[in-house]
């Protein structure tokens, strides 16, 4: 397929590039950048005006939930949902059943992707097997079978012990380390943030300590080490000085923050609304300055949806029985769009940034030329449309799961286009606007 895209905004914070220019594709790779191309016989020429034409956006945590929990989600599925999200890669967790902690169960997903992905999917690999926290996987072994990164994510690595023999193991690979911060016997029974909704609905408080005691310990441990780190949704304010100190004392040491943990409070789960229920949990709006204020600062670098698909009979079971998630691939950019820029925190190129180059930079996939735009390179982009206003409706959601938070949201930016190795993958339709 040969396309030519017309006058949009071209930004590549990867390149430094941000200028109205057009971009040709042809034979899955970027052909041309820059102003007033020429026209190419048999190319479909895409009007851009008043559009972003960005890297294809880099999703580092998601559940795709195959193998095991097709009825929630399928790799088929979840990669429907990113494309319409603006999507082009995604790193899937290795929480599954069974859990991704052989090079055999990543090869069924490589290949499973291969049969029936819409977009790029990367594996990465549990870090002890079965994610029990009590023996090391082959980690070297893994690596070469194509894990991009290691985390036993849904779990925390619960001991000192255990987890400096993951550092010490995973630094050797390259590959980074993230983490699942939550110290699990501070989160015995906990279903909520530990505030005053948890009090009046009689639900186990999830204190922010949880969290920050375990980044703490990590960072302490790596002092010595120099595992590259990543702190996963982190959901407390008092979670950025620890990061902030760490980061200033040169340790590889980075954070990734959610859409929901950047607008919802835990007011969102009054009435045993299990549509909110999430781990780590929505807080409070001194957590939600706090977070923007280190997106602001580059104390956090990472956007990631952590994308948690569940069935509704699932979400239906009462707030303590009912799991923890909810889905996010469709509506991140516009949750992140109203957080982060509408709100003046950032601007488009570093938003863009935090959606492409540092999450494809976080996973080594930049290396084979995810996260940028270049002559040449690999066509992954979207179109990103700033002014598209729509409303969340849950029905019209491509995930088989529709746990949205956000149902009757109404909300501003979306995906016009999304491409993949030259393919369009998603188009947005004029009715799907407003």
């Amino acid at each position: 397929m040969h396309l030519l895209l017309r006058n949009g905004r071209v930004l590549d914070p990867a390149t430094s590039r941000d200028e109205v220019a057009d971009v040709a594709i042809a034979n899955g790779l970027i052909a041309a950048i820059g102003p007033k191309l020429a026209k190419v016989d048999g190319a479909r020429e895409i009007n851009c005006e008043g559009k972003i034409i960005a890297p294809g956006l880099v999703d580092p945590h998601v559940h795709l939930r195959e193998p095991g929990q097709e009825h929630k989600e399928t790799i088929e599925t979840g990669t429907m949902s990113a494309v319409a999200g603006g999507f082009t890669s995604l790193v899937c967790m290795p929480n599954t059943a069974p859990a991704l902690d052989t090079p055999e169960t990543l090869a069924w997903v490589q290949q499973r992707a291969l049969q029936t992905a819409k977009c790029r999917v990367f594996p990465s690999a549990a870090v002890t097997k079965g994610r029990k926290g009590e023996e090391l996987t082959e980690i070297s072994l893994l690596r070469a079978a194509g894990a991009v990164a290691f985390t036993d994510d849904g779990d925390c690595v619960p001991t000192a012990g255990m987890m400096a023999k993951v550092l010490a193991n995973v630094a050797p690979t390259g590959c980074v380390f993230m983490q699942h911060c939550q110290e699990p016997t501070l989160t015995k029974g906990s279903a909520m943030h530990a505030g005053s909704i948890a009090v009046r609905l009689g639900l186990g408080g999830w204190p922010r300590s949880a969290e920050e005691t375990i980044i703490e310990r990590d960072v302490r441990l790596n002092a010595g080490i120099g595992c590259r780190y990543h702190a996963q949704h982190v959901s407390s304010g008092g979670s950025v000085e620890i990061l902030r100190r760490a980061r200033a004392s040169g340790q590889p040491v980075t954070a990734e923050v959610t859409p929901h943990h950047l607008v919802l409070t835990h007011e969102v789960c009054d009435n045993y609304n299990t549509l909110g229920k999430v781990n780590p949990p929505v807080r409070e709006k001194k957590d939600i300055d706090a977070l923007i204020a280190a997106v602001a600062e580059g104390v956090i670098t990472v956007l990631g949806t952590d994308h948690a698909p569940h069935s509704a009979d699932e979400k239906a079971l009462p707030f303590e029985e009912a799991p923890f998630g909810m889905v996010g691939l469709e509506t991140a950019l516009p949750i992140y769009i109203e957080a982060l820029v509408r709100s003046g925190a950032i601007d488009w190129p570093r938003l863009i940034a935090m959606l492409t180059i540092e999450p494809a930079t976080l996973c080594g996939l930049d290396s084979c030329g995810v996260g940028k735009l270049v002559v040449g390179g690999v066509a992954d982009l979207t179109v990103i449309d700033p002014a598209a206003t729509w409303t969340v409706q849950p029905s019209a959601l491509l995930s088989k799961s529709k746990n949205t938070p956000f149902p009757g949201r109404k909300v501003q930016g979306r995906a016009a286009m999304t491409i993949v190795q030259g393919e369009i993958r998603h188009e947005l339709g004029p009715k799907q606007i407003g």
